[in-house]
């Protein structure tokens, strides 16, 4: 998705991302337009321009990232350090400086692209450890009622769990959940 308020560089940088095979989804001149055509097709990429009417670059950067769904290129005549640091935290993966080179946009759509598929990954990645955490914290929470409760070893509480699990066709969190709350016992 391009979004760009001048209309013959944003029909330019059309034509490079197509003739090197990428499909644009969208195009607008508006910032707050970017953000829609994102949401709209599912974008995989957004390039943005920082100075643009309805919503600057940035802003519109911001409300892409925070979605977490699509990558954010900026491509700009400016170049002022507070502005990069801005796109940084924004989110933007990449930020290109006009005039460009075809080899220049490419190469900072493929780094951006890469990146984003690394944090990707590396926050599915955390999503499965934090629900790991929370079974291995409810499970030992609720081996240790069973202990408690019917004097059973640590062994005799966790095999009861993972067999009542299995018996009953759901996860251990869940019967460990049931345990905690008095909603199941042995």
């Amino acid at each position: 998705m391009i979004a760009e308020d001048e209309a013959l560089i944003r029909l330019d940088i059309k034509e490079m991302l197509e003739e090197e095979g990428y499909e644009v989804v969208g195009e607008t001149g508006r910032g707050d337009e970017a953000v829609q055509l994102v949401q709209e097709h599912s974008a995989d990429l957004a390039i943005l321009d920082i100075r643009m009417p309805g919503l600057d670059g940035l802003s519109a950067a911001r409300q892409i990232t925070d979605a977490g769904e699509t990558a954010v290129v900026i491509l700009t005549a400016f170049s002022q350090r507070n502005l990069i640091e801005e796109a940084r935290d924004a989110g933007v993966l990449a930020y290109l400086a006009k005039p460009f080179r075809k080899d220049e946009l490419v190469s900072a759509i493929e780094v951006a692209m890469a990146r984003f598929r690394e944090m990707k990954a590396l926050e599915s990645e955390n999503q499965d450890l934090q629900q790991k955490l929370e079974t291995r914290k409810a499970v030992d929470r609720a081996k240790g009622m069973l202990m408690d409760q019917h004097g059973w070893t640590e062994e005799q509480a966790f095999v009861w769990i993972r067999s009542t699990a299995m018996d009953n066709r759901m996860k251990m969190k869940e019967i460990a959940d049931q345990v905690i709350s008095g909603e199941r016992q042995p």
